[in-house]
This record gives structure tokens, C-alpha cells and sequence, in this order.
């Protein structure tokens, strides 16, 4: 990148790798290292589980990872009951793999930013973003993943007329039925909002604290190689509290909006 200047370089190494153009566009790389990592998960998981039960008939203590795999667990367990009052197995699991996921994804920006774009160019590819959380599609899909099953559990919940009642009985009430239907649009237009705000929240929270880390890190390989250590070494020990605390945020959050669509709420 001789002869580029910082904006250039910067504007390079924040491009996606994709195909199409606008709307119709596809990031490669986002898919790529959103299913790379997605599956490495469930390969680790799975392999927990089986090491496990083979320490469990064998009276043998669990190892490290099991160890590290099982607080995750029980941690992501105690948020669904605080929460829901009882431990789910579907908004848990749900809980475990957004926390997961996310965590890997930001864990990809601890990585050197220049490492595996310089090893993808050299087989030709020219824009490689290796942090999908620094991709505002990834973290959208997520949030309207999200609120569309708060859609479907408030469904599930209270059956089709009660559902259509949810959706318009808040935050303005009437006592009497003329007045639930006067209200109605109104609550229905503000339901739409807030569902809306929840979306833009949601994603550009996770997106904005990733983007801005990514930069942070650009922006530092700017300095002469043999100072690069100290506000990089500082930067990184700060940047490892952002990747877990983006990755609680994320799960609490989706947790925090699934439980509002119980009927005790």
C-alpha cells in the first residue's frame, strides 16, 4: 500500500469483500467467518459434551475447557431465571449461542489488523474484513432476528386475539371497548417504534463499539513499528473488556426483550 495515504489505507482495510452492488450486495467475508466461527462453536461444544460424559462414567475431573464451558452455561442460566423465574431451554440456548457467536466474532479483532488481509492478498484478494461485528449487516441481522421472535413468542403466548390485543393495549389503556379501539392505532404506532428503536439499538451498539475498536487498532499501526507496543498493549487489555462486555450486552438484551413478551409482563 506504498504511496497511499492514511484515509486510503483506512478506507481499504474497513471495505468488505463482496459481490453485487447497493441492497443486492453479498460481504463474503462476513459470511465467511460468521459460518467459520459459528460452526468452530458448535464442533467445541459438541466436543465438551462428549469429554463430559466420558469424565462423568469415569469418575475423572472435567477439564479446563469443560470447566470455562460450564460457567458460560450456568452464567447464561442464572440471567434466563432472574429474568423468566425458571431456567428455558429454548430462550437459554438461544441466550448461549448469541453470547458465544458474538464473543467470537469480537474476539477476531484482537487479531493484527494487517495479518490475514495481507495473507488473502496474496491470492489475489484485495478487501478482507475479518471481524463480523464490524459489519453493520451482521449485527442488524442479529437484532431483527431477535425481535422477530419476541413477534412470535408474544404469538405463542397469548394466541392470535390476544396477540392482536398486545400489540395496541400499551402504554395508553381504556376501561371500556369504544376506547381500547380509539387507542388502538396510536398504541399500535408506538409498539412499531419502540420495536424499531429496539432493532437500531441492538445492532449499532454492538457494530459502533466494534467499528470504532477496529479503527483504534488501524490507526495505531500507523505509528513507527518500535512504539506501536505501548499504546497497542494498552489499547488491547482496554479493547478485551469491550469484546465480553458487547457480547453480555447482546445476550442480556435479547433475553431482557424475549422476557417482556410473557404474560406476567
Amino acid at each position: 500500500m506504498a504511496g497511499q495515504t492514511a484515509a486510503e489505507i483506512i478506507n481499504h482495510h474497513m471495505t468488505n469483500l463482496s459481490i453485487g452492488e447497493g441492497f443486492y450486495s453479498l460481504h463474503i467475508d462476513t459470511l465467511f467467518f460468521s459460518i467459520l466461527l459459528g460452526s468452530l462453536f458448535c464442533w467445541w461444544m459438541r466436543r465438551m459434551a462428549l469429554r463430559s460424559l466420558q469424565h462423568v462414567e469415569n469418575n475423572e475431573p472435567p477439564s479446563f475447557a469443560a470447566n470455562v464451558a460450564e460457567v458460560i452455561f450456568e452464567f447464561i442460566d442464572g440471567t434466563i431465571k432472574d429474568f423468566f423465574g425458571k431456567s428455558r431451554a429454548d430462550i437459554g440456548s438461544l441466550a448461549f449461542t448469541i453470547f458465544c457467536w458474538v464473543l467470537l466474532w469480537n474476539v477476531m479483532d484482537m487479531i493484527p489488523v494487517d495479518f490475514l488481509p495481507s495473507v488473502a492478498a496474496q491470492f489475489g484478494i484485495h478487501h478482507l474484513k475479518i471481524v463480523p461485528s464490524t459489519d453493520a449487516n451482521t449485527t442488524f441481522a442479529l437484532s431483527i432476528t431477535v425481535i422477530t421472535l419476541t413477534y412470535i413468542y408474544l404469538f405463542k403466548n397469548y394466541k392470535p386475539l390476544g396477540f392482536i390485543k398486545a400489540l395496541g393495549g400499551h402504554p395508553f389503556e381504556a376501561k371500556s371497548l369504544l376506547g381500547q379501539i380509539i387507542l388502538y392505532p396510536l398504541n399500535l404506532a408506538l409498539k412499531i417504534v419502540e420495536d424499531l428503536a429496539k432493532v437500531i439499538s441492538l445492532s449499532l451498539r454492538l457494530f459502533g463499539n466494534l467499528f470504532a475498536g477496529e479503527l483504534v487498532f488501524i490507526l495505531i499501526a500507523f505509528l513507527p513499528w518500535f512504539v506501536q507496543f505501548i499504546p497497542g498493549g494498552v489499547w488491547i487489555i482496554f479493547h478485551i473488556l469491550i469484546v465480553v462486555l458487547q457480547a453480555y450486552v447482546a445476550m442480556v438484551l435479547s433475553v431482557v426483550y424475549l422476557s417482556m413478551t410473557e404474560p406476567h409482563h
